[in-house]
Order: structure tokens, then sequence, then C-alpha cells
């Protein structure tokens, strides 16, 4: 009995960490979102983007569907909500400014 109570209580602590960890997905109208590429999978191409976007969510369905909007080729399909995760936009790096140095006047080569 110790051993099925012992099972019992690790399966609630696995579960509860388990549910912990899960990130709710709760899009809106007019988020931007990348899209889950699954045909990269069979090409033997090692830096491959896996993630095509970014989409405009037009419509969240219930049953975890959404209607995406491509904004360049205006196409509008359905795809399941696990695709897709937010797209938090491109930030380009910062401008740094070089400065030469210059050596001071007077000091002779060595």
């Amino acid at each position: 009995m110790e051993a099925y109570e012992n099972a019992r209580i690790y399966i609630e602590k696995t579960k509860a960490f388990h549910d912990h960890h899960i990130c709710k997905k709760d899009f809106q109208e007019g988020d931007e979102v990348l899209l889950y590429n699954s045909r990269l999978r069979f090409m033997p191409e090692k830096f491959r983007l896996w993630w095509d976007g970014p989409f405009r969510v037009k419509e969240v369905k219930p049953y975890g569907v959404a209607k995406l909007f491509h904004p360049q080729s205006g196409a509008t399909f359905k795809v399941n909500i696990h695709r897709v995760k937010k797209y938090h936009g491109y930030k380009s790096p910062r401008e740094v400014e070089v400065f030469l140095h210059e050596d001071a006047p007077g000091r002779g080569e060595v």
C-alpha cells in the first residue's frame, strides 16, 4: 500500500510541475504570430528557419483554430493554434560609434 501511495504522490507532483510550465496561448485579433513549418523536418539543411511569418491573426475560432492573414500575399488560411507562437518584432542591433585612436602629437615611433 505504501508503494501505491508513493506512486500517487509522484504522479500528482509530476502533473503539477507540468501544468505549471504550460504557456497559455491566448491570441487576439490583430496579433502578429509566427507559423511552425513542419515540412522542413525532412530537409537536411542544418540552419533552416523552422518558423515562417509574421502573419496577422484575423480571427480566433473555438477548439484551437486560428484564421491567419498573410499581409504580403493577402492569403487567408486556418491553422491549429498549437502551430503558432507570438511574434515580438525584429529589434535591430544598436548602432555603435567607432572612434579611431590617433597617436598623440610629438610621440615618435619606437
